[in-house]
């Protein structure tokens, strides 16, 4: 079947993002994908489905250009499907798919309103514009003391909520002790948070944020396929029961139910319409049960780290670009997923004793017996005799029991 199809997906990184994808392009076509990270990660390590190269500096524009460029030239007789597997990735392929060989295939965005939508601070503007909502926020553009940080000053409560506005330049200064987001119970505290982040020389602004109570539980993930004409093809909601919880990882989904809201998949296909938006959209959503909304966190422009959940329900996400991008077919009305499904990238039994919603854990359980169950891992042709990944997997898996027994009282 690999020998007949008249592409090869080329993914940028080496994560589960990545292992995903290219999950999804050998669950549909049977076709190995080609990765480029900068090191070698677990994720892939070992996998017959996706071949690694490891370029150091691959996270620069003139590297992933003449990295693709020369992958794409070796591979003339076919088209390349060109997709980022981190926020940084995708990003650099928006700003550089117009020097990539006529052979190539980037789903992305342009440039242009790629830098509207990946500053959050800018796209809670436009949130205002289209009545998303969105909680509370309060953008700080320096460090400021703690006399400017009261419950006064910023409009909310504390304890509040600390992140970048740009996550892609955010990991470019690092620190130690630096986190993917901060909980700040005090001014002192935020304050404190505000003089680490500007301190390592992050230039962008710094959103402090109402946070919205409730546990993992009241999270939702929302992955949206939009075509090259910019319609809306797909869109899949998950409900999230549980996150990762070490620091660099916190938010990271680790175990999702698909469900379906007519309301919020109507407002951001609309948004996304109307914005002319092409490619992979993400969102992170929670619900607010203090006036039962769903506030959105953020738009991240690519499938999602979790984005097997979406594969796993039956919405391959390698089929939606192959259909669109290559076969130029149309894809028809938007299709608003319904079905439950249970995907989770961790060991059942952590679900099963971390996830705070009792109910969540129930309908699992019951989605498990109907064998509606998915993991990004547990694929059997990647298994089957290849114990050096089979060794991994249990490895793997295990560790996230001291994990949440550490991070995740």
């Amino acid at each position: 079947m690999a020998q007949s199809v008249s592409f090869v997906p080329v993914l940028i990184g080496a994560d589960m993002n990545c292992y995903s994808v290219a999950r999804a392009f050998h669950e549909a076509y049977g076709v190995v994908s080609h990765a480029f990270g900068r090191w070698r990660m677990g994720d892939t390590m070992d996998s017959r489905i996706v071949k690694c190269t490891y370029i150091p500096d691959i996270d620069t524009p003139d590297t992933l250009v003449r990295t693709v460029t020369d992958f794409a030239n070796a591979h003339a007789d076919k088209t390349c499907i060109v997709m980022g597997c981190t926020d940084d990735y995708a990003g650099l392929l928006m700003e550089v798919k117009g020097r990539l060989p006529q052979n190539c295939i980037a789903p992305y965005i342009d440039a242009n309103l790629r830098d509207k939508l990946v500053s959050k601070a800018d796209f809670y503007k436009m949130c205002d514009k289209y009545g998303i909502p969105y909680p509370k926020t309060f953008c700080a553009t320096k460090a400021l003391p703690a006399s400017e940080l009261g419950e006064d000053k910023i409009g909310f409560s504390y304890p509040i909520i600390v992140k970048p506005s740009s996550s892609i330049l955010y990991w470019k200064y690092p620190f130690d002790g630096m986190k993917k987001v901060y909980v700040a119970n005090t001014p002192d505290e935020a304050a404190s948070v505000l003089g680490e982040i500007y301190g390592s020389g992050y230039p962008d602004i710094v959103i402090l944020q109402d946070m919205i109570p409730g546990a993992d539980c009241e999270m939702r993930v929302l992955t949206a396929y939009c075509d090259k004409n910019g319609k809306v093809k797909m869109m899949c909601l998950g409900h999230v029961g549980l996150e990762e919880h070490t620091p660099k990882a916190r938010g990271n989904h680790a175990a999702i139910i698909t469900e379906y809201n007519e309301e919020i998949m109507t407002k951001l296909r609309d948004f996304l319409e109307d914005i002319g938006y092409t490619g992979f959209a993400n969102f992170d959503i929670k619900h607010d049960t203090r006036d039962n909304t769903y506030r959105v966190f953020e738009i991240n422009l690519r499938q999602g780290r979790s984005n097997y959940y979406v594969t796993g329900a039956g919405l391959n996400i390698a089929k939606y670009v192959v259909e669109d991008r290559v076969l130029g077919r149309d894809l028809g009305e938007c299709h608003m997923h319904k079905e439950a499904s249970f995907w989770h990238s961790v060991p059942r039994r952590v679900v099963w004793n971390y996830v705070k919603d009792p109910a969540f854990v129930e309908k699992a359980k019951q989605l498990v017996r109907e064998g509606k169950e998915t993991t990004s891992f547990g694929y059997k042709p990647d298994l089957v005799t290849n114990p050096k990944r089979l060794a991994y997997l249990i490895v793997h898996m295990h560790r996230y029991y001291k994990k949440y027994k550490t991070y995740c009282k």
